[in-house]
């Protein structure tokens, strides 16, 4: 998901996007400059300082976190990620790539699956993109490319969470969802 959120914030194209696992999740964002400079957002491995920023942007707010120390972490590693161990990334750019009302559908069927495996229903971790390419497979009849409106966007949302309902149990019986 984040792939689509650089594409739209930053205009970027996502050819120009690239994917790093930084297992210390401390750097939360980096953009490359045309110097090849990188400038980057780094803090705890906490989601809340970098949604304040979001949304507190252009002003800084003091916050009650300790101040981050990169002596105390000591490194900070990235490496290319395993496409095989995580097939969702070439999903969501699949899906900007397509545009349109495919990234909500791919958005909303990861939001259901990931929900349905924390629950413990019997799917199982691997199964996630699975139901997500499903849910893009089957979209593709009723893909909306021009004209996007929120009602198209909502709608889409809906239909993909109940499409992970209704194929979930598919899945878990073993069933392929498409060929």
């Amino acid at each position: 998901l984040e792939v689509i959120e650089a594409h739209y914030l930053f205009g970027a194209s996502y050819d120009d996007i690239d994917v790093v696992v930084h297992p210390q999740s401390i750097v939360h964002s980096m953009v490359e400059t045309l110097d090849t400079s990188c400038i980057a957002q780094l803090g705890w491995a906490d989601m809340r300082l970098p949604l304040v920023y979001s949304v507190s942007w252009p002003h800084r707010l003091r916050m009650p976190y300790k101040p981050l120390d990169l002596a105390e972490l000591g490194s900070l590693t990235f490496k290319a990620p395993d496409h095989q161990k995580y097939p969702c990334i070439a999903l969501a750019y699949a899906a900007g790539r397509t545009g349109g009302t495919m990234t909500a559908v791919l958005n909303a069927a990861n939001e259901a699956a990931n929900e349905k495996f924390r629950e413990d229903v019997g799917l199982g971790f691997l199964d996630i993109p699975e139901l997500i390419e499903g849910a893009m497979e089957a979209h593709k009849a009723d893909l909306k490319l021009t004209d996007v409106q929120l009602d198209d966007i909502l709608n889409c949302d809906v239909w993909a969470r109940e499409f992970v309902e209704e194929n979930m149990s598919k899945i878990i019986n073993g069933k392929v969802l498409f060929t």
